[in-house]
């Protein structure tokens, strides 16, 4: 027992390993916490804990926000990205996407959150003449996309409305909502449903349908959508496609979850 406690200090003692611990804390956090509320929760003296976290405030990975909290920084939200898209299970993820694509003839694509936009960073394109050009790399509205909607509900209600607040929402095309209200009622509701629309609300003449993928723990980790030209396929036609949208959900996160084999 004490052989363990002491390699415990040890380990305590590392400031990669305290630095390691920090970013994951943050990442991680149910919500943002100050600098001397991680202190406390990783057993970090808080005089070592303000100079790490400034440290890496310095060099952008982490950031204080206008109400003190801790929060990810530009660097780290890069980091992310390069994990979840240049990981062990890119073929297979595209493998997955190809295939719905191929099944429901309209373009798929992954988007996750990226500060108060999202951002697709997957995507499978239809063959018909016809397309909305919406590339890898694109950021699009929270507030009036099916993905943006998706993951706004997933957030605790205090955040929902927090964010809401922080948002733009003018009007982009027709249905666009622009009552904080209205969308925070629309939110119970595809928190309610695991699903979330576009019913033209972020371009005219566009609809749009969005399910959640998840991590091991329940945590929203990206949106799987399908999007088309309702002169084409209307949204009624799209949400015919649910069933195929949830499947492919599920082997996503079946490949996502795998633990890496040694």
């Amino acid at each position: 027992m004490t052989r363990i406690s002491s390699t415990r200090r040890r380990q305590k003692g590392s400031s990669i390993l305290r630095v390691l611990e920090i970013i994951e804390a943050v990442a991680n956090a149910g919500r943002p916490m100050n600098a001397a509320e991680l202190s406390k929760q990783l057993d970090i003296p808080k005089a070592t804990g303000h100079r790490l976290i400034q440290t890496l405030e310095k060099e952008g990975f982490l950031q204080t926000n206008m109400g003190g909290v801790i929060i990810p920084g530009a660097r780290l939200h890069q980091a992310a990205l390069g994990v979840i898209y240049a990981s062990r299970y890119k073929a297979q993820r595209r493998a997955i996407l190809q295939g719905l694509s191929n099944q429901i003839r309209e373009t798929i694509g992954l988007a996750i959150p990226d500060g108060t936009e999202m951002l697709y960073f997957d995507r499978v394109q239809t063959n018909w003449p016809l397309q909305i050009n919406l590339p890898v790399g694109s950021h699009t509205p929270a507030w009036c996309t099916a993905s943006g909607k998706l993951y706004l509900s997933n957030l605790p209600t205090s955040q929902r409305k927090l964010m809401l607040e922080k948002l733009p929402m003018q009007r982009l095309a027709r249905n666009t909502l622009t009552d904080p209200k209205e969308l925070l009622d629309e939110l119970e509701h595809v928190a309610e449903q695991r699903l979330a629309v576009d019913n033209e609300e972020f371009i005219d003449g566009m609809v749009a349908v969005a399910v959640p993928v998840k991590d091991i723990n329940g945590r929203l980790i990206a949106c799987l959508f399908t999007h088309a030209p309702v002169i084409r396929c209307s949204l009624e036609d799209l949400l015919t496609f649910e069933p195929l949208l949830r499947e492919a959900a599920h082997e996503l996160e079946q490949v996502i979850n795998v633990p890496a084999q040694s």
